[in-house]
């Protein structure tokens, strides 16, 4: 499988575009060294992503600091590879770091493995504009299994892989990604891009995913206690 050559910053505003369709949020703006998109959620109003950590540490120190004195509840996520030091700047600014490993991961969609549903499980996809939708049911109709994937362009990103805990172990998360990657393809989609959990990741590098930075995922005293 061919690695995508794009640069990190890219990267994260390739991932980010796609995340908000997939989210169906409003197009981020891009200021200060980082990507600014209103969420509105209770305990997460706005979410920056650092778009130049690595190569301007002092856009990080700002957007750090911006984030920490926001009267709302306020995150900064942050794809570097040199986590070390990054976790360095979120600390000094006073900011909460989410105490989990997390990973920006790429693949070329074209060689993508595909699975086909166990039975009696069955597969079914939905698009509506940039957004695919899959989900895996079982006989009785219950979801065991779905995902989201946003389509800017050639690029294609996936969020939101989850497996229900009864139905877990049977390969279904591959089902739910080869069903979304095959409806991507078909809309021009070329290059996949997701954040994985620490569970996520094991199954993504087994499909062909590539890590390409740490995420470290901060937030504001607001959010903290909101």
């Amino acid at each position: 499988m061919t690695e995508l050559v794009v640069s990190l910053p890219d990267l994260v505003r390739q991932w980010q575009l796609g995340w908000g369709l997939a989210k169906g949020l409003a197009p981020a703006a891009e200021a200060r060294g980082g990507l600014h998109v209103v969420l509105g959620q209770p305990g997460r109003h706005r979410e920056v992503v650092a778009v130049r950590p690595d190569e301007d540490p002092d856009s990080l120190r700002d957007l750090a600091e911006e984030v920490a004195a926001s009267a709302d509840a306020d995150w900064l996520t942050v794809p570097t590879n040199r986590p070390e030091e990054a976790t360095a700047v979120l600390l000094a600014a006073g900011l909460t770091l989410l105490d989990r490993p997390e990973w920006l991961m790429t693949t070329d969609l074209a060689g993508h493995p595909t699975q086909a549903a166990p039975e009696p499980y069955a597969v079914t996809t939905t698009v509506a504009g940039p957004v695919i939708e899959a989900e895996v049911r079982d006989a009785s109709g219950t979801v065991a299994a779905r995902g989201t994937m946003g389509v800017a362009g050639t690029e294609a990103v996936a969020h939101n892989i989850r497996t229900d805990p009864e139905h877990r172990r049977l390969g279904l998360a591959s089902v739910v990604m080869s069903a979304l990657v095959l409806r991507a393809r078909e809309r021009g989609a070329t290059a996949g891009l997701l954040i994985a959990s620490a569970d996520g990741q094991h199954l993504y590098s087994a499909l062909g995913w590539v890590r390409r930075a740490t995420i470290l995922i901060a937030r504001n005293a607001r959010a903290a206690t909101g």
